[in-house]
């Protein structure tokens, strides 16, 4: 419920800085600001045979604050343009077989093939800028579509193993336990590893419910791994992939 507040008022002094700024603006350009909450997950495209089940999942503060401007341009198309301050986060709690991956147990970093219970903390916040085209199917309802650019600011890949065991450098290496707790298993941290630029597609619509106030929806789908290049110790790569709902305001 704090979160809740504190997201409210911010949103409300935003709206009130930017309405400000809008006034002295192109009047032929629509201005709105959103507040959101994203949903979805970090993952590769397509299941691998190495992940066997998904045991937990657990929802994030994936809040999403951003300001558009969006231009008619001929009949009902136009374009949309704006900047978006977005957090995409996830925790996991899988089961794998023969996942490939390094960790750290004790004072030892070990290196192969997992086969147990792994929980995965991803985090990343992000200045995202997006290029959509629009359509205006009804005077109140707008559908965009178009890519993006994200400069993730603050990045967070790490977790835990437990209730298994890895068989060390090769799938038939020594066979080394991990125990039924994060404390008695082995830990590990891919944050150093993760990128700062990231490119993808975003989908949404926008609908006035209620004068200048509307109800909004997107998927995002990231076209870059979320890890350098040359990061090889995860077997597949992983791209952001998340929804969003929240509110609008039309500004002007």
């Amino acid at each position: 419920m704090k979160r809740i507040i504190i997201s409210a008022v911010a949103m409300a002094a935003f709206s009130a800085s930017a309405k400000a700024f809008t006034l002295s603006l192109p009047e032929d350009i629509r201005y709105s600001v959103k507040l959101g909450y994203n949903l979805g997950g970090t993952a590769p495209l397509g299941i691998p045979a190495t992940i066997r089940k998904m045991n937990r999942y657990k929802m994030q503060s994936n809040y999403s604050l951003a300001f558009d401007m969006q231009k008619q341009i001929k009949g009902r198309w136009g374009a949309m343009t704006g900047i978006k301050l977005e957090n995409k986060g996830m925790e996991v709690d899988a089961t794998v077989k023969n996942y490939h991956m390094s960790m750290v147990k004790g004072s030892s970093r070990l290196t192969g093939y997992y086969t147990g219970n792994t929980v995965i903390k991803a985090e990343e916040w992000a200045l995202t800028l997006p290029i959509q085209a629009t359509y205006t199917p009804a005077k109140n309802v707008l559908v965009r579509l178009g890519p993006y650019v994200s400069y993730v600011t603050s990045r967070k890949f790490d977790g835990y193993v437990y209730s298994g065991y890895l068989r060390e450098n090769t799938p038939t290496g020594a066979k080394i336990l991990m125990g039924d707790s994060e404390s008695e298993g082995a830990t590990f941290d891919f944050s150093d590893d993760m990128r700062h630029w990231q490119f993808g597609i975003d989908a949404g619509v926008d609908w006035y419910v209620y004068k200048r106030w509307g109800i909004y929806a997107d998927l995002s789908w990231g076209f870059t791994n979320i890890f350098k290049k040359g990061f090889d110790t995860i077997e597949q790569k992983l791209y952001p992939i998340y929804g969003t709902v929240g509110v609008t305001y039309n500004l002007k």
